[in-house]
């Protein structure tokens, strides 16, 4: 699912330096529609393919094997990667230039799309989700930049207002269309044509983006911090493999206490590289705010029990109401829809009302999530379609309210020379929250259903309405206010 449908800034790109050159010409109308059209393609593929296998993972799983274990690898595997390289990517956009890798990143995620609708073994298909998730995380962090050297300043607020509406459709069509095409099982393939259609969506876009994307030369002056990227990669690999083996395999053996150690060594490791890099993946003077550090400790909370509750919420939907693949997907649209419009309309009323917003957030948040542990409570697994609506879409409203602002705020009152690192780093840790939320809510899931799915989604939701209410304290810590206009 999404997470900030809304923003609009540039996420990893370096802060922008006073002796750069002045942007080329703008390109005439329709070309710069045309690129709009292509950076938004991207988006679309990216934020599709990270929530598809939400609804489809039970599916694959029954037909590769593997389990549990690669119902959590498949959404963990593709936000680990995005989230260790999104800052990455961003730098090397701005050292090799932007064109460059957009249409590198675009080229190996279709191939890697390729090589997930062939793979014949639950291994090599957590490798090509991996692969899938580095270079989008490429493609991603160049979209903005494209942007702004194509239009002119006084236009470009035209072409972010498509982001929030395209990306909130794509949000509610992505699980829709991978529910669809399992169940239509194309040519006796299965869930596999729900990556073999990326061939042709990011061929096209490919074809596009090499016709139409200006070329800029990049600064060979950018520094790129690969080995505190190698590090934090190794620490959520080893965090995420070892809550993954031991709930899979059991936490009697050595193994997951060892890949969780090795993580814990590789974070301690990071952490210290981040005090001796010449250019960190986070500013060491963003550490030293106080709101800026809440705000990342709420994220990183709200984001991990959120990205497990959807997860859980699909697989309860299909092992414990029996619903199909499609079912499930229209099951979640009232979630989804909530998600949507809230975050459209916060971002209206964030300047206004600031952290009170993110308050708001957490508390509709948590009044969804126990109206739904209350009617698992009574009904188990017969839990009419109707009766699941209205508290999923109250969960739906507080995800998006919080989705809309919480980052907006925590960066209210960091210097301008600033913005850059602190975006790049929010974007990524909430990509690697998602990857974390998603292994550890799935875990608990999977430990407790030998009791029956009931039981294991009400101790689930116990476990997220718990982690919700740490970020609750943390609030008055934030910002007062958003910047007057942190989306532009």
């Amino acid at each position: 699912m999404p997470t900030d449908t809304t923003d609009t800034t540039d996420p990893t790109s370096s802060p922008p330096k006073a002796q750069d050159p002045p942007p080329p010409p703008s390109l005439p109308a329709r070309k710069r529609w045309a690129v709009l059209a292509v950076v938004l393609a991207a988006d679309v593929l990216d934020l599709v393919d990270a929530t598809i296998t939400n609804v489809a993972a039970p599916s694959i799983a029954e037909d590769l094997g593997g389990g549990p274990a690669l119902i959590q690898w498949l959404g963990a595997s593709y936000a680990l990667a995005l989230g260790v390289l999104l800052v990455v990517g961003g730098r090397l956009g701005d050292k090799y230039g932007r064109r460059r890798l957009f249409l590198l990143g675009l080229a190996g995620f279709t191939l890697a799309s390729l090589a997930c609708g062939l793979a014949p073994t639950p291994g090599t298909l957590v490798v090509a989700r991996l692969a899938q998730g580095a270079f989008g995380a490429l493609v991603i962090p160049q979209g903005f930049g494209i942007l702004g050297a194509t239009w002119p300043r006084e236009q470009i607020g035209k072409a972010f207002s498509l982001f929030g509406p395209v990306m909130g459709l794509s949000a509610v069509g992505g699980p829709v269309l991978a529910g669809f095409l399992v169940d239509a099982d194309l040519g006796g393939l299965g869930w596999r044509p729900m990556f073999l259609i990326n061939l042709v969506l990011g061929g096209g876009a490919l074809l596009a983006a090499v016709r139409l994307l200006p070329k800029d030369g990049g600064d060979p002056g950018t520094s790129v911090d690969g080995l505190g990227s190698a590090l934090l990669g190794a620490t959520m690999l080893g965090l995420l493999a070892g809550l993954i083996e031991g709930s899979a395999n059991g936490w009697s053996r050595a193994t997951p206490a060892l890949l969780l150690l090795g993580g814990l060594v590789a974070l301690a490791l990071f952490c210290r590289r981040q005090t001796t890099a010449p250019s960190p993946l986070i500013q060491p003077s963003l550490l030293r705010n106080r709101g800026f550090t809440s705000g990342l400790a709420l994220g990183i909370v709200f984001f991990a029990a959120v990205s497990g509750l959807l997860y859980v919420i699909s697989l309860f939907l299909q092992q414990g109401l029996g619903r199909s693949p499609t079912g499930t997907a229209l099951g979640l649209l009232p979630l989804s829809a909530g998600i949507v419009v809230a975050s459209i309309a916060c971002y209206r009323l964030i300047g206004r009302f600031g952290r009170t917003l993110v308050l708001a957030g957490l508390l509709i948040t948590l009044a969804g999530t126990g109206w739904l542990l209350a009617l698992t409570a009574a009904s188990g697994t017969r839990i009419g379609t109707w009766a699941l609506v209205p508290p999923l879409l109250v969960v739906g409203v507080g995800m998006g309210t919080c989705f809309g602002t919480v980052y907006d705020v925590t960066i209210g009152d960091i210097a301008p020379d600033e913005a850059g690192s602190a975006s790049g780093s929010l974007s990524a840790v909430q990509q690697l929250a998602n990857a974390v939320g998603a292994a550890t809510v799935t875990t608990v899931f999977f430990q407790t259903v030998d009791d029956g799915a009931a039981h294991a989604m009400t101790v689930s939701l116990v476990v997220v309405a718990g982690v919700t209410l740490l970020c609750l304290p943390l609030v008055r810590l934030l910002p007062r206010r958003a910047k007057e206009d942190p989306h532009h």
